[in-house]
């Protein structure tokens, strides 16, 4: 279900006083990849806690914060950190996040998270830009009251019934990506993302599902913001860090603190990609 409007005018309200007035590009951090936040210039963050409604993370390696900065001229709003549907919250509460940068003026949305290399040839610390999705949560998160105005009055209403989802991930936006990649020396790969809600980590039998479906990727995240942003007219790009091998290629059992730690080894290298798309941009 989509975020209430009541619930997006007071939390938009709270960031306009607190936080900033305007965006143009919204960035969320998945696990492990908060520090891009740390090369804004004139950053000033917020706390989750201290926004109306909006969803508290309870997940190791995310901060839960909303930080504001400028970043090669650009104005940047960024969510140090994201909430799950595995956390017990809605989707409403997911996206409230994402509502407030649309109200703040964003028309680009770049989503990043962790993820297990379904593709047998990925390996852990891989760079993996989504190129599709396939949505395995059992959900939508349009599902629900629509209005069918993507802006009414002052606030976003719930956007596009029926979004197109031909082309979630930007092509434009896809090869800015490989051409930032390839003048920064960041190996990039390509693959579909596919959605999971978890919290448990997948079988061997559902990892060779995944990948007899085309799977190159697997997470428990960024489907929903994608589906949402595109319902917004939003533009999309998006990126994962393989932080692991998934269950049946990986030599031993997964742990989340193991996910944690590379994807943290490779947060220099995310953040310099990041910064190089935004400069193209």
């Amino acid at each position: 279900m989509r975020p209430g409007q009541q619930e997006v005018r007071e939390a938009t309200d709270c960031v306009r006083d607190r936080l900033c007035r305007v965006a143009e590009i919204g960035v969320i951090l998945g696990s492990g990849l908060g520090a891009f936040a740390d090369r804004l210039q004139d950053a000033a963050s917020l706390p989750y806690s201290e926004i109306p409604h909006f969803p508290a993370s309870s997940v190791p390696g995310h901060a839960g914060r909303l930080v504001s900065g400028s970043l090669h001229g650009k104005r940047l709003i960024v969510q140090q950190g994201r909430a799950h549907l595995y956390e017990g919250v809605g989707f409403e509460r997911i996206l409230l996040p994402l509502s407030v940068m649309r109200e703040l003026g964003i028309h680009t949305l770049i989503v990043t998270n962790a993820g297990g290399g379904v593709n047998p040839t990925f390996r852990p610390g891989d760079l993996m830009l989504i190129t599709d999705h396939i949505n395995m949560m059992g959900a939508n998160p349009l599902i629900g009251p629509n209005d069918a105005l993507v802006r009414q009055g002052p606030l976003v209403r719930q956007g596009m019934r029926f979004p197109d989802m031909s082309g979630a991930y930007d092509l434009d936006l896809r090869t800015l990506a490989l051409d930032a990649a390839a003048e920064t020396g960041i190996e990039l790969k390509q693959g579909v993302y596919l959605a999971v809600t978890g919290p448990s980590y997948e079988t061997p039998a559902e990892v060779r599902a995944f990948r007899t479906l085309g799977a190159d990727a697997v997470g428990m995240s960024t489907v929903p913001e994608v589906i949402y942003s595109k319902s917004l007219g939003l533009r999309v790009l998006g990126l994962s860090v393989i932080a692991n091998q998934a269950v049946g290629l990986a030599a031993k059992p997964l742990t989340h603190d193991d996910v944690t730690r590379t994807v943290s080894e490779q947060s220099d290298r995310i953040a310099a990609l990041l910064a190089a798309v935004i400069k193209k941009l």
